[in-house]
Parts: structure tokens; sequence; C-alpha cells
């Protein structure tokens, strides 16, 4: 059986120096509270990025060629003031980089869906009668030991009743604890065959040994909870984003999570991405989605966990956007992919341009693009 615990002078402490570092920051914790804004920039040579006061701006693109600018005015007024749309606008402004920010205590988002985060990147644990399916493992052994185990622990569920493993990508920070936890309690690993294979020709330490391939739409059920796993190809060849059904109070809702969110570089691959964005905002309709949920704090999701965990009972629940706001989140990242698109375009164009003014046989001299990162973070 899983129960709640009390509150400890642990996680107290814990806020007192979340609260306080979010005031660094420029971080509210309330609803209004708006996401960082990016000094703007079509480069991606921009390393900075800053949180602010719901009254800034937008990240600027000033810089951006027209065609990519339309496309990033137009998420822009589709985020209005909504602090989660204007956060998914932040972390897809080219150059944008994601602050540090320190690992919240557990906290349970819905009576079965518990968040377990090392602060850059997190996982989410579904409680159900059978046992337990967690999305995403974090970054390492250690992570798997001194986060989820015990975070599991603290909010009364047995760490041993994981079940089921769900990785969302082939990347190190979400499959690291994976292993250990196979290892220690027998649970099954799951991955898209694009993204075992990615281990495969990486050889990444800490990877999971293969076990199951996750199928495009594949539903996965443990004590009558079914998640549906969905492949979202272009952050890595095999994506996955979960559709779960969560509970509050007597009533479920249906939450998404989309498995990787920073984009990729090149034409072809953001190509693929937007039509994993169309493809999976079918899925929402269908699926009646109105939880929206991230692994990386990108969606100004920490700040509604710490908002959730001290709001009085009865108060909405912060992550509970309804369904036109979640097709909306999604309509935010089609046009900021269109907009990605159009960067690379223009910067293709100008390549070819450079090089036909070189003339026959001269290398060219463009700058390589910025490596492909999961998710960068201002040190």
């Amino acid at each position: 059986m899983i129960r709640p615990t009390r509150r400890t002078a642990t996680d107290a402490d814990f806020t007192r120096r979340r609260l306080a570092q979010l005031a660094v920051l420029g971080l509210g914790t309330g609803a209004g509270a708006a996401p960082a804004a990016v000094p703007g920039t079509a480069s991606a040579a921009a390393r900075s990025s800053a949180k602010a006061p719901s009254s800034a701006k937008a990240p600027s693109s000033a810089k951006a060629p027209s065609a990519a600018r339309a496309h990033y005015d137009r998420a822009r007024r589709l985020a209005a003031d909504d602090p989660v749309l204007r956060a998914l606008v932040t972390a897809l402004t080219p150059g944008s980089v994601l602050p540090p920010l320190p690992a919240p205590a557990p906290v349970k988002l819905f009576d079965n869906l518990v968040l377990l985060s090392a602060g850059r990147v997190s996982a989410m644990a579904v409680l159900t009668d059978d046992g337990i399916v967690l999305i995403d493992a974090l970054t390492s052994p250690a992570d798997a030991e001194g986060v989820i185990v015990p975070g599991l622990r603290a909010v009364g569920a047995d760490p041993a009743a994981i079940r089921h493993v769900v990785v969302t990508h082939g990347h190190a920070d979400h499959f690291g604890g994976a292993q250990t936890l196979a290892d220690r309690y027998g649970a099954r690993v799951h991955m898209s065959p694009a993204d075992w294979d990615l281990l495969a020709r990486t050889r990444p330490a800490d990877a999971p040994v293969r076990d199951l391939d996750i199928a495009d739409g594949a539903q996965l059920t443990l004590g009558g909870t079914t998640i549906e796993l969905h492949h979202t190809p272009g952050h890595t060849p095999g994506t996955v984003s979960p559709v779960i059904p969560v509970r509050a109070g007597g009533r479920y809702h249906s939450a998404m999570l989309w498995g990787g969110l920073n984009p990729p570089s090149t034409v072809a691959e953001l190509r693929t991405l937007l039509a994993s964005v169309h493809s999976f905002r079918a899925v929402m309709r269908r699926t009646n989605v109105e939880v929206e949920l991230s692994n990386h704090p990108n969606d100004h999701g920490l700040e509604r966990a710490e908002q959730l965990r001290h709001q009085p009972p009865g108060a909405a629940n912060p992550f509970l956007l309804g369904g036109p706001r979640t097709q909306r989140y999604m309509a935010v990242m089609d046009a900021m992919v269109r907009g990605r698109i159009a960067d690379a375009e223009a910067a293709d164009e100008a390549g070819a341009a450079e090089k036909r003014e070189a003339g026959p046989g001269a290398g060219g001299a463009r700058t390589a693009a910025a490596p492909h990162a999961c998710c960068r973070i201002r040190a």
C-alpha cells in the first residue's frame, strides 16, 4: 500500500534554500510568475540565460532572419503572459541556456505521480496497485541510489516495487540509473529500437543492457494503469513521449510528457522533429490531454512543483492546464521549431553562397554548428 508521508524538517530546509535561490534567479513560485527571458539571438554562440519577473519580455529575435523571426514572433504572441508557454519559448530560443537549479525534494504532482528531480533533469514515478513505472532514471547509478530510491521512500512508496523503467531517449541524463534499478529490483528497461541502436553505436558509460523495445503507440499496462508510448523522433532518432493517466482525488486526467525538447541542428532532423510535434499533437487531442509534464526544467515545472507543495488543499493543480492550453503549448512548440528550421535553412544558404564566392576547390569557411546537447546548463 502506498501511503503519503508527512512533510519532514528536511523538506522545510530545502524549501527555504529553494526560495532563496529562486529569489536570486528572479523566479517567483506563484502561478503568475514568468519564465526566463533570454537575451535574443539566432547565434549558437549565446551562452547565458536569466530568469526574469513577469514584466520581462520574451526572448528577442531581432537578429534572426526575417523568415525565422516571423515564427518566433508568432510563438511569443501565442504564449502571451502564460508562464508555462513563455518558458517554452525561452527554452527553444537559439542559444538559450538553462540556469542551474537546486534539486527539489520529491513531491506528488498527482495522487499517482511523483516528481523525482536532480534539478536539471527529472524522472516521474507512476504509482499503480501492482508496482511502479518509472519514466527516466536520471544521470547515473548515484542518482538512482541517492535521488530515486530515497525519493520514493519519502512519499511512502517502496522502490522495490519498480517494475518498469521507460527511458524517453538515449542520452545519459535519462538512462544513467536504469541498469542499477534493473539489477537491484529486477525492473525491465524499455527504450525505442532506434535509441537502443544509438547506445550500441556510442557505448556511453552506465548504458543499460538492451532489454525491451518500445513500438510506436505501444501500451504499457501495470495495476490497471495503461501508459501510451509514442515515437517522437527529432531530439534523438528514437525519442519517446508518454501519455499517462494521472489521478487527483477521484478524477483521472490525461497527462503528456514530451520526451526530448532541445532541437537538433540540421534541416532534415528539424523537419523530423516538426512532424513529431504534429503527430503527437493529434495523439493529445485523441486522448484529451489536460496535463503537461517535462523531464527538464524548461516549462516552469520546478516552480509549479514548489507552488503545488505549499498551496492549500483544494487549490487548483498548476500542472492541470486543460485541453486548450496544452494544445497551445504544442502550437508554441510548432512555431519555435519552424523558426529553427528557417534559421538552419538560412545558415545553409549562407554557407553555400560563401563556398561559391570562394571559388572551385576552396574549402568552406563556414563555422560548424555547435554540438547537440540534451540540455545546456549554465555553470
